[in-house]
């Protein structure tokens, strides 16, 4: 998006490692690959951005404060948030400090929030399956759901329109995250304190939940389980379900290639 010219990041606030590591951890990625612009640490509240041929580079603002209240985003004009500590997921309102310097417009959350809080409901968002929802004027608040959901949501949107749900149950197989550890360590869930990239760690997903929040007529129809594996990136649902009417593979099939070639 930086690169296309439709988004300007100005500022980076994270709690740990300072600016350096902030200026390192945007310009390499282990997954993502390298960014083609090159980072500049300036003080400890700022670093640039420059792209090879650019004439100047761009100043990036940088902050290390805990709770989005502390947040100066009205210092760089800020007008959109990206929520992606995983921190502030209990309800809209833990989000509300980033709205108080008075820029910021939009929050986007990289995971489901909870509850709804005084400025309403956050749409739970899969593009394909309900994006057309979303009303600027209603939500200030949005999620991205999560990559379970994403994976899951339209595979659900296509059977529950034509052969429909009775009940079903999903397995996400998901790569590591940072809620696990590297070596063997204590965790006060014993599944997680294992080695991460030598297990195979089954634990819960609020993916079916996320799913609900979406298609609110398969309540109480759906629930899942994940199970991490050693890999820094992936997941790959398996969906069982019950279907309402008599079908067959064929048919799920035809339907599922329909759906995916944009019906």
């Amino acid at each position: 998006l930086v690169d296309a010219g439709e988004v300007d990041i100005v500022w980076i606030n994270e709690v740990k490692g300072g600016v350096g590591c902030a200026a390192h951890l945007s310009e390499f990625d282990t997954v993502q690959g390298r960014w083609s612009r090159k980072q500049t640490v300036q003080s400890d509240a700022a670093f640039t951005v420059q792209r090879e041929g650019d004439a100047e580079p761009v100043s990036i603002g940088f902050s290390a404060f805990d709770t989005p209240e502390k947040i100066p985003w009205e210092e760089a004009g800020v007008q959109l948030v990206m929520e992606c500590s995983g921190k502030f997921v209990s309800s809209t309102d833990a989000v509300e400090g980033h709205f108080r310097g008075g820029t910021v417009r939009k929050v986007v959350v990289s995971a489901p929030v909870k509850k709804p809080g005084k400025r309403g409901d956050a749409l739970n968002i899969v593009v394909g399956c309900n994006d057309n929802l979303y009303d600027p004027a209603v939500y200030d608040v949005v999620t991205a759901a999560s990559c379970t959901t994403n994976c899951l949501a339209p595979v659900v949107k296509a059977l529950k329109e034509t052969v429909g749900i009775e009940r079903g149950v999903m397995t996400t197989i998901h790569d590591v995250t940072n809620t696990q550890v590297v070596v063997d360590a204590p965790h006060k869930d014993l599944r997680r304190a294992r080695a991460a990239m030598s297990s195979l760690v089954p634990t819960t997903t609020g993916s079916a939940t996320a799913v609900i929040k979406i298609f609110p007529e398969l309540a109480g129809k759906l629930n899942g389980l994940a199970v991490r594996v050693p890999l820094l990136t992936g997941s790959l649902t398996d969906f069982v379900f019950v279907p309402t009417k008599k079908t067959s593979v064929e048919e799920v099939n035809g339907i599922l290639k329909r759906y995916a070639e944009g019906e």
